[in-house]
């Protein structure tokens, strides 16, 4: 008598969604506005323009940016949006705010344009065990993105997976 081991989950429909594929490819740099501060302290609006026409932009391609003010200063909110605004015009992805709110940016960003059509109204198993550490923020999304076309939505591994939601139809 012979008795063959099946794979029953590699004949399944379960597709299993890793969210490492949505982390960032781009390296997160932080650019900080304090050494453009008199003194490390106070804005003067013209010398801060004129440093952010003669600045170098270029070694910023390819990755992405958090601008941040490091120093004990207070600094208008117009200043860093000057900042944005031109690597806005440099098609260099940036976010006011620490290198966590750029990487949660990314993230949602590379998510909100992804085709989720191959798990149209199938069983999806969002992979439990990542290399990255995924902000919990994203989840949400890829909930939102999944719930309306999946049949059924766990988080695990398809050995073990924790049921999230079941569609009723």
């Amino acid at each position: 008598m012979s008795l063959e081991i099946t794979n029953r989950v590699e004949k399944s429909s379960l597709k299993t969604l890793d969210l490492d594929f949505f982390y960032p490819k781009l390296e997160i740099a932080t650019f900080d506005i304090k050494f453009w501060l008199k003194d490390e302290l106070l804005l003067i609006e013209k010398d801060f323009r004129k440093s952010i026409d003669q600045f170098n932009w270029d070694k910023f391609n390819n990755k992405g940016i958090a601008i941040q003010c490091s120093a004990d200063a207070i600094v208008p909110h117009w200043a860093f949006m000057l900042v944005s605004s031109k690597l806005n015009s440099l098609n260099i992805i940036n976010v006011i705010g620490d290198t966590k709110s750029l990487e949660i940016l990314m993230i949602n960003q590379a998510i909100n344009s992804y085709d989720f059509s191959d798990y149209k109204d199938k069983p999806v198993i969002i992979k439990g065990c990542s290399d990255q550490k995924i902000p919990l923020a994203s989840y949400s999304i890829i909930l939102e993105k999944l719930q309306p076309i999946a049949k059924s939505i766990m988080f695990g591994e398809a050995c073990s997976s924790v049921p999230v939601y079941k569609s009723k139809k």
